[in-house]
């Protein structure tokens, strides 16, 4: 009885659909048969007409309107037809028959023939309306206007919708039918096979299938199996979007990513593999100084850090780096509160040369942002890069404390580093995150060791990009070149039966605390001794831009924009003033040299075309600027101008959103930045198009405020929400869901491996 009832409960729905669809549907077969009969009405008044002409050509003039008048009478003998008339070129009605109405002229007649839909409704009903030439040679030919009967069209319609209702019913009847009979045929095996799903009896099968042995005992039906399979993917599925829509509900910060770590990881072990490291130990005038470098991924992974409370390998490239470790290499950190442990890794100057500037940076960097700078592939710098990989694996290894810690490996210096871990800790949880853009699988092919690098990144457990774009090219990277299977609607890619969930999770910082805020001088303040500073004139335009002096940061393409500003809006000269931070790096390297040269070059041509001995539109500052030194740049300016020509996220707009508590201040934003999907507030512009970002820039100084409070505020609300603790809180919680599937298929093969050995002894 309870099986009757729930059939009928799906069947009322099923009924109720076709019923709707067969309304739907009327309407539109209405309009397709009155289509089809105007369409025929028109094809059969021609051949009408047609034949009238011939009988029209052969009267005698003398005679012609009374003989016309009889053959038009008899035309209009046939029952289709209402009336006739015959119309002159200039739309004169000659003569016409009793039927044809009075109140329609050959005009009005000839305009509606020329409708899609010549129909007009009379007292006695609609017609279908003809207008055709009496000699298609002439011109100025005499026309016949025909009036069809519409009323058989109306009935017929009538009637198909009558047998269509008859026909969706008897389907629907049929199908329900059907389907009870199959249902209450099968109820008894489904009832069966569901039960043993839901007492986890169905999910132990394809655990137990090694080697291609399963168990009848533990196995689904097999017209349960494909629905198996479905709740299994639904669980996941409800898994990850309960943990993803839950995250803006409560706001991210240290202590619930701490919470998050002892519920959902039972504090685990949390390591971090990066080549730079958090904190730099200098030796200066005043003894040892300790210095943060200039790095997005230092500003994103160190607030999580100090949360977690993990350790940190990284490479130890300060001058008084060895002075300030143990005997192990560890010191802790930072140095106030010391809340993680660093890990450094000591290499030589050949290893560094072949696997950081080669390899990586004149190899991966070009090759991932698609820069116009040519990458460079050497043997030998693949060498050094396979080997400091292994070395860093091996301190992974050698700082673990249990055989499943959380590696969180970052950036494309470590893309092999992962199934080096992989090989010796099977249970690790690795969770690697690709800092810069992912590019086409054709722009990738370029490198020579495209298997190894996929393969290596594959050893993840997940991997991590900055936008959904980034996922789609990876995923084709290596369904182009690998034999993976892939899962779409799942986004995970399995390679050698091992999976790998490939996800979208931006970065962004740590949204300032209130003690930050309080150490903040004002806005107005900041303004002053930033313009006293820089010696800047008091009305001027501030923009900011703040970047290490890179190719990809589209730092030429900023002083391209800033001279055509000079140029097109000339009211801008004596006052719009371009404060550039430009922090050295990878000097090393030949094209980071000839690019800097060049900047200093076009800096020195603005500033001698446009500047006087008291004004300069650039101002160029190559040099680190610490946190606070930036707050106060943000503070201060009128704009921040990112135009990177290809980036991963770009966090100096997030940074300067967050410093404008004022909510003043206009952010431009390159769209080949990831943060551009996150801020549509922003004036997102296109960097290789000058005069849009000139435009731009003559926007953004003049700006009314009401105006820069409003995208402000939107921005601001954006960046507090999405933070850096929810970034790494995503990852982590998808880390704790993932950890807690694995040890229960191992806790259920460790059970029916258990129960195999006890039936076979």
């Amino acid at each position: 009885m309870k099986s009757i009832h729930l059939q009928i409960r799906f069947l009322v729905p099923l009924m109720v659909t076709l019923t709707v669809a067969a309304l739907l549907a009327l309407p539109l077969l209405d309009r397709m048969t009155l289509r089809w009969f105007s369409r025929d009405l028109s094809a059969r008044g021609a051949m009408v007409a047609k034949t009238l002409s011939l009988a029209i050509s052969d009267i005698e003039p003398n005679a012609k309107l009374d003989r016309l008048r009889g053959l038009l009478e008899r035309g209009v003998l046939d029952e289709r037809l209402v009336g006739i008339a015959l119309c002159s070129a200039t739309n004169q009605q000659i003569l016409s028959t009793k039927g044809f109405p009075g109140s329609l002229t050959c005009k009005e007649a000839r305009e509606i023939a020329l409708l899609q839909n010549p129909r007009l409704e009379l007292s006695s009903g609609a017609v279908h309306i003809g207008d055709f030439p009496v000699n298609p040679q002439q011109a100025d030919s005499d026309r016949l206007v025909l009036l069809h009967d519409l009323s058989l069209p109306d009935r017929r319609s009538i009637d198909t919708r009558r047998y269509m209702i008859i026909f969706i019913t008897v389907l629907g009847l049929a199908v329900a039918g059907i389907t009870m009979i199959v249902a209450q045929l099968s109820w008894r095996g489904w009832v069966s096979g569901m039960r043993a799903i839901l007492r986890g009896e169905g999910l132990v099968r394809p655990l137990l299938q090694t080697g291609g042995n399963s168990t009848g005992a533990d196995s689904a039906p097999p017209e349960l199996q494909p629905l198996e399979v479905e709740i299994r993917q639904h669980l996941r599925e409800l898994e990850d979007n309960l943990y993803r829509e839950h995250g803006p509900l409560t706001p991210w910060d240290p202590e619930r990513l701490r919470g998050l770590l002892r519920t959902q990881l039972r504090g685990d072990q949390v390591i971090v593999v990066s080549n730079r490291e958090p904190y730099i130990h200098l030796k200066g005038k005043e003894g040892i100084q300790v210095s943060r470098p200039a790095s997005g991924l230092v500003t994103a992974v160190e607030p999580v850090m100090r949360a977690c409370s993990g350790t940190w390998i990284a490479h130890g490239s300060g001058s008084a780096d060895r002075e300030t470790v143990d005997e192990h290499d560890r010191v802790a950190v930072p140095p106030d509160t010391k809340d993680y442990v660093l890990r450094r890794i000591w290499l030589s100057e050949e290893e560094e040369q072949g696997y950081y500037q080669g390899f990586a940076n004149e190899g991966l960097w070009p090759l991932c942002h698609v820069a116009h700078v040519r990458p460079v592939f050497r043997e030998s710098d693949w060498a050094q890069y396979r080997a400091v990989n292994q070395r860093f694996a091996d301190a992974v290894v050698a700082e673990a404390r249990s055989d499943d810690p959380i590696v969180l490996v970052q950036d494309y210096h470590f893309a092999l580093l992962p199934a080096m871990v992989r090989e010796k800790l099977p249970k690790a949880t690795i969770i690697t995150f690709w800092h810069i853009p992912w590019p086409n699988p054709e722009s990738f092919g370029i490198c020579p060791w495209r298997r190894e690098l996929l393969q290596g990144m594959l050893g993840s457990t997940i991997l991590g990009f900055h936008t959904r774009f980034h996922c789609k090219n990876f995923t084709e990277t290596v369904d182009r070149y690998l034999e993976a299977r892939i899962e779409h609607e799942h986004s995970t890619i399995s390679y050698q039966g091992e999976p790998t969930l490939v996800q979208s999770y931006p970065i962004s910082i740590a949204w300032p605390t209130d003690e930050e805020r309080l150490r903040w001088p004002a806005p107005s303040e900041a303004r002053r001794a930033v313009i006293e500073r820089l010696k800047l004139p008091e009305d001027a335009s501030i923009a900011v831009g703040v970047d290490r002096f890179d190719y990809t940061k589209g730092i030429l393409e900023r002083l391209h924009a800033v001279e055509r500003l000079l140029e097109k809006y000339p009211q801008w000269q004596g006052r719009f003033v371009l404060v550039q931070v430009a922090a050295p790096t990878r000097n090393a390297l030949e094209e980071y040299r000839e690019f800097q040269d060049r900047i200093h070059r076009v800096t020195d041509r603005i500033n001698q075309r446009f500047g006087t001995d008291t004004y300069q539109p650039v101002r160029l500052l190559a040099e680190h600027h610490d946190h606070a030194a930036l707050m106060e740049l943000y503070r201060a300016a009128d704009m921040c101008v990112v135009t990177s020509l290809h980036d991963g996220m770009n966090l100096v707009c997030k940074e300067f959103v967050a410093a404008r508590d004022d909510e003043q201040g206009v952010l431009i934003l390159s769209r080949f930045a990831g943060a551009a999907r996150e801020l549509p507030e922003a004036l997102v512009i296109n960097p290789y198009h000058v005069e849009e970002t000139t435009d731009a820039l003559h926007r953004a100084a003049t700006m009314p405020p009401q105006e820069q409070r409003e995208r402000m505020a939107s921005l601001r609300m954006t960046v507090r929400e999405f933070n850096v603790y929810r970034w790494a809180g995503r990852m982590l919680a998808d880390a704790g869901q993932w950890r807690l599937r694995e040890r229960i298929t191992r806790r259920v093969q460790r059970r029916a491996r258990e129960g195999s050995e006890a039936m076979n002894a």
